[in-house]
């Protein structure tokens, strides 16, 4: 084995010491081990030369005691301790300093403080990427920072101001101060190798124009978000940053919100078949352009049916043997409008379905798995719920003849998952003993006293 990962555990009782269980993680001869969201307070050093190159314990309540004056974490390389409650950061670069290996140190989420004691901070010197992220750090966090780090995450902290004079940073190539309280750019007196530079959401009014001569790497500068104030200060500043050849995020920023946001309006089409509804809302405005254009003695489509049935083919014997002789036989007899034999010839599947709904005070659902797969049925959802919305009706009845898994139910079928979250639905019973009910449930849930003018109609159009 060489990796191990555990995500939330809980001991509730133990029958040992709680070392014992540190023990048998400290002491495991893998790379990588991961021990996330675990409620885990401590852990032990490892009582001999580790293995370990990855440790990543996420979201747990480990402390500043964690490692500390530990001699044999020599080949740990990254150290991953997000969310987590350590408080000092000295004692945190103490932890770190007898890694000889360390390159990667995630701190964020923490309650991390500097208070600037006297006591200086020991960092592993092979430490190159630190984030600092989501604590409570300010001024004081620059004295108290590994000299050979190139990547420094500092967001969302509590810092108003880069003191000059600090302990200089040669090797920084990317510093990250975005969500902070800085009123100006900082300089970059100790940032000798600064390229990349992020103050996005500070306080920052107007930036100083001596920026770009203090810091003369810098190819990219992010600086959104900020309350500059129109000045001639500001107007200079862009001039110099156009003078300098870099990259000014702070104007071109909205542009690439707006290039996000085509692309993800892009995925999101294709994810829900954006192109299909369209394409079916143009043939239903087709269908009601020629209803609109019918000579004016033609009142368009009444109520001619009790219900619409759809279902799919593979479901087409129960609907036979079952639902029409049920509701269309005895007294009180249902009309039911079904495509095999209402569906008039020489018009488009489309515009038969479209006709169909609208004649029809109902639209009865056989849902299954079979009806998720098939495309004709798609199209009578689409066309029913269109008419829901559209005439403020509660004509949509749901029957369910088969469980269906929701992994079946393709994305585009947001409706229908909606609908059966919101809707109550009728269950067909394999228990015959409950069917009486069943029928009796979904006749009540249709019933209307249909024109008597269409009774003629309705049995020629049987025969």
């Amino acid at each position: 084995m060489k990796a191990l990962t555990l995500k939330k555990i809980q001991l509730k009782d133990l029958y040992f010491t709680q070392d014992d269980v540190y023990r048998i993680f400290a002491n495991m001869n893998i790379a990588d081990m991961t021990i996330a969201d675990s409620e885990m307070i401590h852990m032990l050093c490892p009582s001999s030369k580790s293995p370990f190159r990855y440790l990543n314990f996420l979201k747990n309540d480990l402390t500043d005691f964690l490692f500390q004056k530990c001699d044999n974490l020599l080949q740990l390389e990254t150290l991953i301790l997000r969310k987590n409650k350590f408080e000092s950061l000295r004692k945190v670069s103490f932890m770190t300093s007898r890694m000889k290996s360390l390159k990667y140190l995630d701190m964020s989420n923490n309650l991390l403080r500097h208070d600037g004691a006297d006591v200086r901070c020991q960092w592993a010197e092979s430490l190159s990427e630190l984030d600092l992220s989501s604590n409570q750090l300010a001024d004081a966090v620059f004295e108290c920072l590994p000299a050979n780090v190139k990547k420094l995450s500092l967001q969302n902290n509590q810092i108003s101001n880069v003191p000059r004079g600090v302990a200089a940073l040669k090797s920084l190539e990317e510093l990250n101060l975005a969500s902070n309280r800085l009123a100006d750019l900082p300089g970059c007196s100790g940032f000798a190798s600064l390229q990349f530079l992020n103050v996005e959401m500070n306080s920052i009014l107007t930036p100083s124009a001596d920026f770009f001569q203090s810091c003369p790497r810098v190819r990219e500068l992010q600086a959104g978000h900020n309350p500059f104030k129109c000045s001639c200060e500001l107007q200079a500043f862009i001039g110099l940053e156009r003078q300098s050849g870099g990259s000014c995020l702070a104007g071109r920023r909205p542009l690439l919100l707006t290039l996000v946001l085509v692309a993800v309006v892009a995925f999101l089409c294709i994810y829900l078949d954006v192109p299909w509804y369209v394409r079916m809302t143009w043939q239903w405005t087709q269908t009601k352009r020629r209803a609109w254009h019918n000579p004016p003695g033609d009142q368009g489509p009444v109520l001619q049916f009790h219900a619409f049935i759809s279902y799919s083919e593979r479901d087409s014997l129960w609907v036979k043997n079952e639902l029409i002789p049920n509701l269309e036989k005895g007294e009180g007899c249902v009309r039911l409008c079904q495509h095999e034999r209402n569906f008039m010839p020489g018009k488009s599947i489309v515009e038969n379905i479209i006709n169909c709904i609208e004649k029809s005070y109902k639209s009865i659902f056989v849902l299954s798995p079979n009806f998720v797969q098939s495309e004709w049925c798609h199209y009578e959802l689409y066309f029913a719920h269109h008419k829901l919305f559209s005439e403020n009706s509660n004509s949509l009845i749901l029957v369910l003849l088969e469980p269906i898994p929701p992994y079946l139910i393709p994305a585009r079928y947001h409706k229908l998952k909606a609908l059966m979250a919101k809707r109550t639905y009728l269950e067909w019973p394999k228990e015959r003993s409950k069917r009486a009910l069943f029928w009796a449930n979904l006749r009540a849930a249709i019933s209307i006293n249909l024109p008597k003018a269409d009774e003629n109609w309705y049995e020629e159009e049987a025969f």
